[in-house]
């Protein structure tokens, strides 16, 4: 399901040597001098797919421009600060993601961030609602569950939502997922491919460990396994004891869906990855948004597969966490009301 940045880039000269970069969507990143943003717009300079590559941010974006401007792959960087530019930095731009916000910090969950960056996405999705209507919108800044509603909400007041286009990023569970379940198999990451469902958040997250083909896990393995995909997030963070949050690994987990919804709109076929959108999944118990694989094309969302078959025990998770799950969309929506 995933695809590799390295691999992309490897794949760079040909594809440049196919098309122009001029020829290539503008791809702006909202956040672009953060933690996560500069490791992302690093990687994004790195593709194929991205023409020009417009980065906007509070402070220090030039900079950043500057610096990712030195590299010799083919196509424009440019750096916009304070919120009066970012109109600026998204106009036409195909695909705008969203890392702006505050970190996490230890003891610190993705709900604790709410008050500060929910202000903050609305803002930009006001933004947005004027400079780029019809772009694809990729958002990571946490929590997700809650922002992605916010969002939503606001292109729906500005008469400019499409449901097909809105994407809370929740490639970093699945990376995480193939990791560690690779890592219980001793296999290689590239034979492990584990579909994760819900939310982005906590017990939200539900990897379907019994799909993973040709495991035989024990229930404590499915035990540990799971809390370490829903809550992977907190080992970084106590590991950099206060100096950040997990940085790279978002950083290229939202490079690689970037990437992977670049190819979709330029026309590449069955690209299908997990993302959470609006969608009918889960909306019997509440929950208008939702994540499962979805499949993409030149106008985003295409299909919405359903909830694969489920253990008992992943239906146990999935009763557990779907009434929180349902009360943090609310609280997004209720947010913009």
């Amino acid at each position: 399901m995933l695809s590799s940045i390295a691999r992309n880039s490897q794949l760079l000269s040909h594809a440049r040597m196919m098309s122009s970069s001029s020829s290539l969507p503008k791809v702006a990143v909202v956040g672009a001098a953060g933690g996560i943003g500069q490791s992302l717009s690093l990687l994004l300079k790195c593709s194929p797919h991205v023409g020009e590559l417009a980065l906007s941010d509070i402070v220090n974006t030039p900079g950043v421009a500057a610096d990712l401007g030195h590299i010799n792959t083919e196509g424009s960087v440019t750096g916009y600060n304070g919120p009066d530019a970012m109109a600026d930095a998204l106009k036409d731009a195909k695909l705008v993601v969203i890392p702006a916000g505050v970190p996490r910090k230890p003891g610190m969950t993705r709900d604790d961030l709410f008050n500060t960056n929910a202000g903050i996405v609305r803002s930009i999705a006001e933004v947005a609602a004027k400079a780029c209507p019809n772009a694809f919108f990729a958002i990571i800044s946490n929590p997700v569950n809650s922002t992605v509603p916010i969002f939503a909400e606001t292109l729906k007041s500005a008469g400019v939502y499409d449901p097909k286009k809105v994407f809370g990023v929740t490639t970093l569970d699945i990376t995480r997922a193939n990791t560690f379940v690779a890592d219980a198999l001793d296999r290689h990451t590239k034979d492990v491919n584990v579909t994760v469902c819900g939310g982005h958040a906590g017990t939200t997250i539900m990897p379907i460990l019994s799909g993973v083909e040709g495991a035989n896990f024990s229930d404590q393995q499915i035990k540990e396994l799971t809390h370490r995909i829903q809550f992977g997030g907190d080992e970084v963070v106590q590991a950099k004891d206060g100096a950040g949050s997990a940085t790279l690994s978002m950083a290229y987990a939202a490079a690689v869906f970037s990437d992977r919804l670049l190819q979709a709109a330029a026309g590449e076929k069955d690209v299908i990855e997990c993302a959470y959108v609006e969608s009918p999944v889960a909306k019997d118990d509440g929950c208008d948004y939702f994540s499962t694989p979805v499949r993409l094309g030149p106008n985003g969302v295409e299909e919405i597969f359903p909830l694969p078959s489920l253990s008992t025990s992943e239906k146990e998770n999935y009763d557990q966490m779907i009434g929180d799950l349902a009360a943090q969309i609310k609280k997004g929506v209720d947010f913009c009301k």
